[in-house]
C-alpha cells in the first residue's frame, strides 16, 4: 500500500515527529515510531490538523542581494505577526532572522544630539509596536490551542458517540442473529414434529385400514350367517303357515256333532264328552252353537272362521300382487338424530326450497306427512321424526319407513341419541342414509364423523361398505338436492313398487277428533288407489270416504300409492300405526270392524297370560319354538358396564336361540326404552339405574320385563340359568315409597338430614332404601332417621313432609330422589 512514513511527513511540514504521533493517536489511529507508514488519506488529515493548529511552518526564503544600506538609514522591517508567532512557537532559543540590525555607537556619535533622540524614539516604539503584535499573536495562539482543545473534545465526544453507536449496532446485529437463529431452530423443530406426526398418522392409517378389512370380513361372515338363519326362519315360517293352515276350519251356524267330529280328525264319542264335561247334552245329529265350537276349537289348537269372516279376512289379508302390475313408487322417509343436530332446520330447508318457493309440492303442520317432487321423482317425509313416534308406530306393526335419514352434526360427532337412532332403525329393519350436517361451521370434521359411525356398522360406499354419505348445510342450504337425489338413488336400489290398480291398503300416520269434522286421520296409501265413497276399516273402526284432503289442503278425489291424504268419514278415532284396508261394501267393513273389536276384547283378556317375553317363562318359550331371537336392551351408569355385558351375552352360544344385544346407553331407564322393548319383544335390563315413572307405568302397561341388577355376573347368570330353565327362586323388589329432597341440613353429632316431600307411597323408618340422583343410584343402605317436624315418626305417608337420615352416608342434594323397598322372595313358576 502506498503511502508516507512519519518522518518524511514531518521534515515537510516542520513538525516533530512526535507531535505528529500524538496528533494522529488522538484522532483515533495510533501510530508506532516515527518510520511507521501512514496511508495518504491519514497524511492529508494530519496536514489538515496541523494547519488548524498553526505547527506548520513556511521554509525560508533564499535572501537576495541588496544594497548596502547607509548607517543612517532605518533599520530593517519585522516580518509578520503570524510569521513572529510561528517562528517563536518552534523553537524559543531561535533567533530571528528578521530581527532589526543593532546601532552602531560609532554612527551614533557621528549624528547630532536631535537626530539620536529622534531615532531612539522611534526604536522604543517600533521595539514597542514589536512586543505589542508578539502579544497579539500569542494570544491568538493561545486562542487556536483553545479552540484546538474544544475540537479535540468535540471529536473525543465524537468518537465515542461512534464507538458507542457501532457497539449498540453490533449488539442489535448480534440479537438478530440470535432472533433469525432461534426461528430457523423452531421451524426446524416443528419440521421434526410434523415429520413424527405424519408418521404416526400413516401407522395410524394402516391400522385403520387393517380393522375395517377385519370388520368388513367379519360383517360379510356375520351376513352369510344371517342369510342361513333367514333361510332356516322362512323355512320354519312356511312350516308353521301350513301346520296352522291345517288346524283351520270353518263351520257354518248348523254345524252338527258328527260334522264337527270329522273337521277336527276326531270321533263323535270324544266330541261328545268334552261337551258333557261342559254341560252340553247332544248326540251325533244335535247342532252345536257357535260359540261352544270356537271355544273348544281353540283349546284344542285349531281355529274356527264362519263363512262371513272368512270372506272377510281373506279379502282383508293383504294379497301379494303380480310382478307385471307393480310400477314404481316414491319412497317414505323419516329424519332422525340427536337433539340440536340439525333436523328440524333440514325439514324446513327442504319445505322452504321444494315446497314454499314452488308449485311442485306442500307441506302444513296438521297433517303428518308431505311429499316433494323432484325431476328424477318424488319423495314422501313423514313430519314424526321422533324415536318414540317412530318406534310406537312400528310397534303396532306399521313398517312405512323405507329409508331412514339420519342427521349428525359435523363440529358434533356421534352423541348418545346418534346411537339410539341407530338401534331404532337396525331394530326395524330400515336401510340408513347418513348427512353430514352443519358443514359450514369453522370445526367441521366429516372424516370423524365417518369413523365414528363404522363402529356402529355404517361403512362408507367409498371405505368398502353398503352407507350412503351425504355433507350438507341445513342453514346455507347447501347439498339439499344432492342428498335428495342420494335419497332417489337408494328407493330405485331398493326397488319399491306397489299396483295401482287395486282397493287402497295403507297406514294411520296420525288421527284426531276435530269438532267441526269429527274424526279425521292422516292416512298414507302404500297399495291401490283410495277414492271418494270408497268404504274401509281401520283397526276397529270402519266408515266411508266423504272427503280427501292432501298436504297443501286442497280436495281431491283419489290417491294413489306413497300419496298422504287426509281422510274424513271414520266412525271412531283409530289409532296411529293401524292398517287402513279399502273394502267391498259397507256391510262387510262394519262386519270387520266388529271381528277386529272382538280380537281386541280376547287379545286383551289373553294378553296377560301370554305377555312379552319374560326371563322365567324363556326356557317354555324356546322349547316351544317361540323364540328363535332374545333381544336385550342395556341402560347402566357407564358405558364399561354396557361394553362388558354386551361381550358376556355374545359369548353365550345357543343353537335354539339367537341373543342380541339392541340396544345400550349410558342413564336412566326412559319411556322410549320401554317403547323399543315393546316393540322388538325385548328384556330390558339395567346396572346400577332406576326406570323413571312414566317408564315403570308404561313397563307395566305393556308388561315388558325390566330387569336390575347392581352386579353384571348376575345379569349374565340369570340369563344363562334362564335359557337352560334352571332359574332359582327370584326375588322381588316392591316399592314402597319415593321422596324427594327439597333442602339439606346438617345437624352436630348426627350428620346431615335431608328435607324431602313425599310423592308416592309411605316412607317407614329402618326400610331399605336408596338414593338416585338423575335415574343413576349412587347410595343404598337403610333410613335410620325419620322425623316429623321435631318428632320422631315410624312411618310418613304420600302428600307429608319429613326428615330423612341415611345410615353411614350424608351426601345429599337437592332434587334428589329417596326411594323405599322390599325385597319379596317369590318361587319361580315353570309355564
Amino acid at each position: 500500500m502506498t503511502g508516507v512514513r512519519v518522518y518524511e511527513l514531518s521534515k515537510e511540514l516542520r513538525v516533530p515527529s512526535k507531535k505528529l504521533i500524538e496528533i494522529a493517536t488522538q484522532m483515533g489511529y495510533p501510530v508506532k515510531s516515527h518510520s511507521s507508514s501512514i496511508d495518504n488519506m491519514l497524511a492529508d488529515r494530519l496536514r489538515r490538523q496541523a494547519k488548524l493548529m498553526g505547527l506548520e511552518t513556511k521554509k525560508p526564503k533564499a535572501a537576495k542581494s541588496k544594497p548596502a544600506v547607509p548607517k543612517t538609514d532605518k533599520p530593517t522591517p519585522e516580518k509578520t505577526v503570524k510569521n513572529i508567532a510561528s517562528t517563536s512557537e518552534q523553537e524559543p532559543s531561535r533567533k530571528s532572522h528578521v530581527a532589526p540590525a543593532p546601532i552602531k555607537p560609532a554612527e551614533t556619535k557621528v549624528h547630532a544630539t536631535g537626530r539620536d533622540d529622534t531615532l531612539q524614539k522611534k526604536a522604543t516604539n517600533h521595539l514597542d509596536s514589536v512586543r505589542q503584535k508578539r502579544k497579539e499573536a500569542e494570544e491568538s495562539l493561545t486562542m487556536l490551542r483553545a479552540g484546538e482543545v474544544h475540537k479535540r473534545g468535540e471529536d473525543e465526544t465524537r468518537r465515542k458517540t461512534e464507538q458507542e453507536r457501532k457497539r449498540k449496532e453490533a449488539e442489535r446485529l448480534k440479537q438478530a442473529e440470535e432472533k433469525e437463529a432461534q426461528k430457523e431452530r423452531e421451524i426446524a423443530r416443528k419440521r421434526r414434529k410434523e415429520k413424527e406426526q405424519v408418521r404416526k398418522d400413516e401407522k395410524l392409517k394402516q391400522e385403520k385400514e387393517s380393522a375395517r378389512i377385519r370388520e368388513a370380513r367379519e360383517l360379510k361372515r356375520k351376513q352369510r350367517e344371517e342369510e342361513r338363519e333367514l333361510q332356516r326362519l322362512i323355512e320354519d315360517e312356511e312350516r308353521s303357515k301350513r301346520e296352522a293352515e291345517s288346524k283351520r276350519i270353518i263351520l257354518d251356524e248348523a254345524t252338527t256333532v258328527k260334522e264337527f267330529a270329522e273337521k277336527l280328525g276326531l270321533s263323535v264319542n270324544e266330541i261328545i264328552k268334552k261337551l258333557m264335561t261342559r254341560g252340553v247334552m247332544a248326540n251325533l245329529n244335535q247342532t252345536i252353537d257357535i260359540d261352544v265350537a270356537k271355544e273348544m276349537a281353540i283349546q284344542m289348537g285349531y281355529e274356527i272362521k264362519i263363512p262371513e269372516e272368512a270372506e272377510i279376512a281373506a279379502e282383508i289379508e293383504e294379497a301379494e300382487d303380480s310382478a307385471n302390475l307393480l310400477k314404481p313408487r316414491p319412497p317414505v322417509v323419516t329424519i332422525m338424530g340427536h337433539v340440536d343436530h340439525g333436523k328440524t332446520s333440514l325439514l324446513d330447508t327442504i319445505r322452504k326450497s321444494r315446497v314454499t318457493e314452488s308449485e311442485a309440492g306442500g307441506i302444513t303442520q296438521r297433517i303428518g306427512a308431505y311429499k316433494v317432487k323432484l325431476k328424477s321423482g318424488a319423495i314422501v317425509f313423514l313430519d314424526t321424526p321422533g324415536h318414540e313416534a317412530f318406534t310406537t308406530m312400528r310397534s303396532r306393526g306399521a313398517a312405512v319407513t323405507d329409508i331412514v335419514v339420519l342427521v349428525v352434526a359435523a363440529d358434533d360427532g356421534v352423541m348418545p341419541q346418534t346411537v339410539e337412532a341407530i338401534h331404532h332403525a337396525k331394530a326395524a329393519g330400515v336401510p340408513v342414509l347418513v348427512a353430514v350436517n352443519k358443514m359450514d361451521k369453522p370445526g367441521a370434521n366429516p372424516e370423524k364423523i365417518k369413523q365414528e359411525l363404522t363402529a356402529h356398522e355404517l361403512v362408507p360406499e367409498e371405505w368398502g361398505g353398503s352407507t350412503i354419505y351425504s355433507e350438507v348445510s341445513a342453514k346455507n342450504n347447501v347439498g339439499i338436492d344432492n342428498l335428495l337425489e342420494l335419497i332417489i338413488l337408494q328407493s330405485e336400489i331398493l326397488e319399491l313398487k306397489a299396483n295401482p290398480n287395486r282397493r287402497a291398503f295403507g297406514t294411520i300416520i296420525e288421527s284426531k277428533l276435530d269438532k267441526g269434522r269429527g274424526p279425521v286421520a292422516t292416512v298414507l296409501v302404500l297399495k291401490g288407489t283410495l277414492k271418494i265413497g270408497d268404504p274401509f276399516v281401520a283397526g276397529g273402526f270402519s266408515g266411508k270416504v266423504r272427503a280427501l284432503l292432501n298436504d297443501q289442503g286442497k280436495r281431491i278425489t283419489e290417491a294413489g300409492p306413497a300419496v298422504p291424504v287426509e281422510v274424513l268419514g271414520f266412525s271412531g278415532v283409530p289409532n296411529a300405526g293401524d292398517n287402513f284396508i279399502g273394502m267391498e261394501s259397507e256391510r262387510k267393513a262394519n262386519q270387520a270392524a266388529t271381528n277386529k273389536q272382538d280380537q281386541q276384547r280376547l287379545d286383551g283378556l289373553t294378553a296377560q297370560s301370554k305377555g312379552h317375553v319374560k326371563l322365567e317363562n324363556l326356557h317354555a318359550q324356546i322349547t316351544n319354538g317361540e323364540i328363535k331371537e332374545l333381544n336385550i336392551i342395556i341402560k347402566a351408569d357407564v358405558q364399561g358396564s354396557i361394553e362388558a355385558v354386551t361381550k358376556a351375552l355374545e359369548d353365550i352360544s345357543r343353537e335354539e336361540v339367537r341373543i342380541r344385544a339392541l340396544h345400550g346407553a349410558v342413564g336412566g331407564i326412559t319411556e322410549t326404552d320401554i317403547s323399543l322393548a315393546a316393540a322388538s319383544d325385548a328384556i330390558v335390563i339395567g346396572f346400577n339405574v332406576r326406570p323413571t315413572e312414566k317408564a315403570r307405568a308404561l313397563a307395566e302397561e305393556e308388561e315388558v320385563d325390566v330387569k336390575l341388577y347392581s352386579v353384571i355376573y348376575n345379569a349374565i347368570d340369570d340369563i344363562k340359568l334362564a335359557l337352560e330353565g334352571m332359574l332359582k327362586p327370584t326375588f322381588k323388589e316392591n316399592v314402597t315409597g319415593r321422596a324427594e329432597v327439597r333442602q339439606t341440613f346438617h345437624i352436630t353429632r348426627v350428620g346431615s338430614i335431608a328435607g324431602c316431600m313425599i310423592t308416592s307411597g309411605k316412607i317407614t323408618r329402618n326400610s331399605l332404601a336408596r338414593l338416585v340422583r338423575d335415574q343413576v343410584v349412587v347410595h343404598e343402605s337403610k333410613i335410620h332417621s325419620l322425623k316429623r317436624f321435631k318428632d320422631d315418626a315410624k312411618e310418613v305417608m304420600s302428600g307429608y313432609e319429613c326428615g330423612i337420615g341415611f345410615e353411614n352416608y350424608n351426601d345429599m342434594k337437592n332434587n334428589d330422589v329417596i326411594e323405599t323397598y322390599e325385597i319379596e322372595e317369590v318361587a319361580r313358576k315353570i309355564t
